[in-house]
């Protein structure tokens, strides 16, 4: 499931651009090392932005970077290879804010 700015499916209107991921992760993903996970993978991939505990227990993890890191980023979040469990991922396109430097864990 996803949510896209502007209504295209799967973000196409930013195929080849830096971008900004929105995605709200659910399932055992807090206490568990997610965050610092997702913050590596975020990192190898060239990628600036934030993963934070939401109070309703999901990782909210924001990614700004070229549209195909952002991708493999989202792959990865939904790969089951993640600490914890993770039941589903729900995703926002948009263009990039440009207020992130680094990758941080909130």
């Amino acid at each position: 499931m996803n949510e896209n700015e502007g209504g295209s499916p799967e973000g196409t209107e930013f195929p080849d651009a830096d971008v900004r991921l929105t995605a709200w992760v659910r399932g055992h993903v807090q206490g568990v090392g997610f965050r610092w996970w997702a913050r590596a993978r975020a990192l190898e991939e060239g990628l600036v932005g934030a993963a934070t505990n939401l109070s309703d227990g999901r990782v909210e993890v924001v990614a700004e970077g070229h549209r195909d890191a952002c991708e493999r980023l989202l792959g990865h979040l939904r790969g089951g290879r993640t600490p914890g469990r993770v039941d589903s991922v729900v995703e926002r396109w948009a263009r990039p804010g440009g207020t992130f430097t680094g990758f941080v864990e909130r």
